[in-house]
């Protein structure tokens, strides 16, 4: 497997996903423009750290390990983004009720009761 084309293309999954352009994408990062955006998807340049970590932020999908082929853990899927998203908008009291709902739904799964 050729990496620099890896990740350009887990770097183009994750831009369609989020269903931006090549510009919106550049403008979200502040700091890189679209051609090298576009270098990067095409397997044409490699990016580093800081622009994998840039363009994480951006997308807000996926992690700069992740587009760096560092880490295989797969982009999270809209409504785990939807969860991410109202996790963190909600305050502390709403933070404890969301993980407990969680972790009593990860123990029913596996056959035991929250209470355990």
């Amino acid at each position: 497997m050729d990496i620099t084309a890896e990740i350009g293309r887990r770097l183009r999954a994750a831009r369609h996903a989020q269903k931006l352009s090549l510009a919106q994408l550049a403008a979200l990062t502040n700091s890189l423009s679209k051609s090298r955006i576009s270098n990067y998807e095409q397997g044409i340049r490699r990016m580093g750290i800081e622009e994998a970590q840039a363009l994480a932020r951006a997308l807000g999908s996926v992690t700069a390990t992740y587009l760096l082929c560092l880490d295989d853990e797969p982009q999270l899927t809209v409504d785990e983004l939807e969860l991410l998203r109202n996790y963190r908008a909600a305050d502390e009291r709403g933070k404890e009720t969301i993980r407990r709902l969680a972790e009593s739904q990860v123990q029913y799964q596996n056959g035991g009761t929250a209470d355990e």
